[in-house]
């Protein structure tokens, strides 16, 4: 039951996801914008707090609400540090603030106020005993030698008002019932340009691996490609038994070096790294090359096993076994993966086993592991998600967690609530202007912008999407373009500057690549012809010259006349810019886009430019509308900076 004095409402406060169960998202330098409808009883006005503080720290910090209308409240605070802050609003009866309000009204009416100035002078009196503010104490004594209008007039003033409102009556105040928690981010977490890599591909000698210094040898040109983060696949041992051979085949030849993803054998399991790569020492090296070109590491963590991994001799407590003896593999039917097999996550000794993958992230972030893509995440208990991303991040906030989960849209957006800090999409799949609008307003309008923030992975090891199959090197352009702008976060797997479009059987019918790297090793010719190489790096020069893709929900789509056509835009300050794609790989379309002139603060007259930064050209400009000619082999994109004529 409410309280006597709790006769303040506060409901409807925003952010708050799913009843504060889960916290929402931002990055370091932004600001918690928190809104709230809150009122009371009566005509008597009310106040209220915005309280914040880091998480565990002791005393609150406030900001003052304002009325926005209609009894929504609203107020903010910044967010500084790579850390968790707690949120909550506290409101009061503003008993002066609504003595102010009646003494104007009578004061309009002509009617004399006498005894509300004595009533005026308690509540001064009152603050002054509760605050030991002399500035109210000296207007208390101004008050016993003043005449009527002067008492008057004092206490009406700015400065009466002002001071009075540093000191209120609190007593009778209303907290809202629950605590809640925004989680802040790096801002990598929001921005980045992801290039995923099999180190043991980075090689020139056919049928051997590569090392990791092998690998070095690419860093130079990928960070001036424009890469931020270089994503590894799993660098450890793998097993033998049930090794699977080139292109998934059951069997292995004696040469055939198995998938990375069965990990473990004699050479050891999670916390090891395969001897044809290297040392340990080896990786850390690499790690450090990266980070002296400006760029980082993600490292793939997959919590699975090849037989041979160690834990299954040393724990075969935490895996199941049929009731022929044999371990239980892992099974997707009709899919069936033999050269792996899963922990099971409700042993009795599941807390050891816990504690045990826990072990696995520490140890990769003490060798300068800052991020990790994490492999079919929907397949194990969300519970340990939450609980292990919180206890790395409690020690090491700047950790990234990516979650690979292309499963059922819940499932999804419930890995990004319960701490996942990225989140891969539906947008690999997402081909038609409908879809694309569809789906990008969803994330960056809807409620996923509070919590999950996509990576746009145009391609994966795993997924070769038909229209690259179908739409040749115009469709890798193309969707290069939507993902580095349509998301402030993208990725893209090696090969894929190549163009590299052979799938594992009849196009269409598969999303496998042909001769995988999953399952042999690679040597690949780098500057092959009709790359889009350049095309890549100019692309990633626009991300970060331009501040306005590297954020999320400032995307906004405009009309353009032709449904092949997907115009939109984003804007952050003065930076205005727009990108127009033909999604249609094989045709060329001609249409007109229109901008947002009123968003833009440019009159329909006024003269503008319009630069289009691929090519780097400028054009004066006049008007909403702009004839466009996409050709797939030319020009299947282009993106414009919008200024204002000096």
């Amino acid at each position: 039951m409410r309280g006597v004095y709790e006769n303040i409402v506060i409901e409807d406060v925003y952010p708050e996801l799913d009843c504060g169960r889960y916290p929402v998202k931002r990055e370091v330098g932004d600001r918690l914008e928190v809104w709230a409808d809150i009122f009371k009883e009566g005509h008597d006005r009310v106040s209220a707090a915005l309280k914040y503080r880091e998480r565990g720290a002791k005393g609150w910090s406030e900001a003052p609400m304002v009325l926005y209308e209609n009894d929504r409240w609203t107020a903010s605070f910044p967010l500084t540090k790579n850390t968790r802050y707690e949120y909550t609003i506290e409101a009061w009866p503003d008993h002066f603030g609504t003595w102010r309000e009646e003494v104007e009204k009578k004061v309009e009416a002509g009617q004399n106020v006498e005894l509300e100035l004595i009533e005026g002078r308690q509540l001064i009196k009152e603050a002054a005993a509760r605050s030991k503010d002399e500035r109210l104490r000296g207007i208390l004594e101004d008050l016993d030698g003043m005449d009527y209008e002067e008492r008057l007039a004092l206490l009406r003033s700015p400065e009466t008002h002002e001071v009075m409102d540093l000191h209120p009556d609190r007593s009778r105040s209303t907290t809202y019932g629950r605590t809640l928690e925004v989680v802040v981010d790096r801002v990598e977490a929001r921005y980045g340009a992801w290039y995923e890599m099999f180190p043991r591909s980075q090689g020139t000698v056919p049928g051997k691996s590569a090392t990791f210094k092998d690998a070095e040898r690419r860093l130079d040109e990928l960070a001036d490609l424009g890469f931020d983060v270089i994503y590894l696949t799993p660098i450890h041992p793998i097993g033998y038994t049930h090794r699977k051979g080139k292109n998934n085949a059951l069997h292995a030849g004696p040469d055939d070096p198995g998938s990375p993803y069965a990990i473990g054998s004699e050479a050891g399991g999670h916390k090891a790294v395969h001897p044809e790569l290297g040392t340990l020492e080896d990786f850390r090296h690499f790690v450090g090359v990266c980070r002296e070109r400006g760029m980082e590491v993600a490292l793939d963590i997959a919590i699975q096993c090849s037989p041979d991994h160690p834990y299954i001799k040393e724990h075969p407590e935490w895996f199941e076994f049929r009731p022929d003896g044999s371990i239980r593999y892992a099974e997707n039917p009709p899919k069936k993966y033999e050269d792996i097999v899963n922990v099971n996550f409700y042993c009795e000794n599941w807390k050891e086993l816990w504690e045990e993958l826990k072990s696995i992230l520490f140890f990769w972030v003490e060798q300068g592991v800052r991020a990790f893509r994490v492999d079919n995440p929907h397949t194990k208990p969300f519970a340990f998600w939450e609980w292990v991303i919180a206890e790395v991040q409690e020690e090491h906030p700047e950790v990234i967690f990516l979650s690979e989960a292309f499963t059922r849209p819940k499932v999804m957006r419930n890995l990004a609530k319960l701490g996942f800090t990225q989140s891969y999409t539906y947008f690999t799949w997402r081909n038609t202007k409908q879809e694309l609008t569809d789906y990008l307003t969803e994330l960056t309008q809807d409620w996923p912008k509070e919590y999950m923030r996509p990576n746009f992975f145009a391609n994966t090891h795993d997924i070769l999407p038909h229209i690259l199959q179908f739409g040749g090197r115009p469709a890798f352009i193309m969707r290069l373009v939507l993902a580095a702008t349509l998301s402030p976060a993208y990725g893209i797997y090696s090969g894929y500057e190549l163009c590299e479009n052979t799938p594992r059987g009849e196009k269409g019918t598969t999303v496998y690549y042909q001769d995988s790297e999953v399952y042999e090793y690679k040597v690949w010719d780098w500057d092959r012809p009709g790359n889009i190489k350049g095309y890549v790096r100019r692309i990633n020069e626009i991300r970060r010259e331009n501040p306005a893709l590297q954020e999320l929900t400032n995307l906004a789509f405009h009309h353009a006349d032709d449904d092949n056509v997907l115009f939109y835009g984003k804007m952050l300050g003065d930076n205005a810019i727009f990108v127009v794609v033909n999604l249609d790989p094989h045709n060329i379309h001609e249409t007109n886009v229109y901008f947002p002139l009123d968003a833009l603060g440019i009159r329909d007259d006024e003269w503008y430019v319009v630069e289009e930064l691929l090519t780097r050209t400028e054009y004066p400009s006049r008007g909403w509308g702009r004839y466009v000619r996409l050709d797939p082999n030319t020009n299947p994109a282009e993106i414009y900076r919008v200024r204002r004529s000096v």
